[in-house]
């Protein structure tokens, strides 16, 4: 495993970001949010890989190609299947390294249904509501770990 590879999984419908529902996922593009996560980890020397699906099984096969491919860490935006997806969590549950939950928007503000996260049973941090942001808190907490 190399420690400082990491993968970010976006999952369904995040490539509409910057025009889905702006009032609650902000106005900026994945792109945006890709290409800020691409400078940081260049800056700290990481080795990073972006990926969104709109398809449950194309994640899973990401994930499970991270598990033979030296990455150390997954970031994953799993979206709405956060909440509906066990077989996410079986592949996660495969994963040796660290994996950090985020979520653009605020879950437990927001539909009773999005309370529950079937990818919070193996994360091993949270990040909620913080906007792009959070992509950016989940790189900094493992880049924290990996140095401490």
């Amino acid at each position: 495993m190399t420690q400082n590879k990491v993968l970010v999984l976006h999952g369904p419908n995040l490539n509409l970001l910057g025009s889905r529902q702006p009032d609650i996922y902000g106005s900026e593009t994945l792109e945006d949010i890709n290409n800020a996560l691409y400078e940081k980890a260049a800056m700290r020397g990481w080795d990073i890989t972006c990926r969104q699906s709109n398809h449950e099984g194309e994640l899973i096969d990401l994930v499970h190609a991270a598990r033979l491919d030296g990455t150390s860490a997954i970031i994953i935006n799993p979206a709405a299947y956060t909440h509906t997806s066990v077989a996410i969590l079986d592949a996660l549950n495969a994963f040796e390294g660290k994996v950090i939950e985020v979520h653009l928007s605020n879950v437990h503000k927001r539909e009773t249904f999005r309370h529950h996260s079937y990818v919070s049973l193996r994360a091993d941090g949270v990040i909620a509501g913080l906007g792009s942001q959070g992509y950016l808190a989940a790189l900094d907490a493992l880049d924290a770990a990996a140095n401490a």
